[in-house]
């Protein structure tokens, strides 16, 4: 079973039971997620009540593998910005773009902006 990244937002849709979760639980097996959307995500459940610890564990319990961003990321992401700004994209959506460009995989995401900038990352989106 390949791998696939997943961006903050599609883990969202699923804990938070939103359209295309269905889509999310299919791909948890073969999950992989960078620590900037990690950090993202916890800081999002937090904001609606989830204990820190709570939330942590949830997050680290769904995700196969939970990969720490460094230097080759950092770079990479920086790097996105000129060509997906116009797009809207976050930090975090450059960090996740970052991590599957770097490990050749396609992304899972609920950010529809995502499919149109030119990234040449593979985008399936949840909806």
């Amino acid at each position: 079973m390949s791998k696939i990244v997943f961006d903050s937002s599609a883990l969202l849709a699923l804990l938070h039971q939103e359209p295309g979760c269905e889509i999310v639980e299919k791909h948890l097996p073969e999950g992989i997620m960078s620590t900037v959307n990690l950090a993202e995500v916890i800081a999002i459940l937090e904001e609606v009540g989830v204990s820190h610890q709570i939330a942590e564990k949830m997050v680290t319990e769904l995700m196969k593998e939970i990969i720490a961003f460094d230097h080759p990321q950092a770079l990479l992401t920086a790097q996105l910005r000129k060509i997906t700004k116009s797009h809207g994209l976050s930090l975090g959506d450059r960090a996740c773009l970052a991590l599957a460009k770097l490990q050749n995989l396609p992304v899972l995401t609920a950010d529809k902006a995502w499919a149109k900038a030119d990234h040449s990352v593979k985008v399936l989106l949840v909806r």
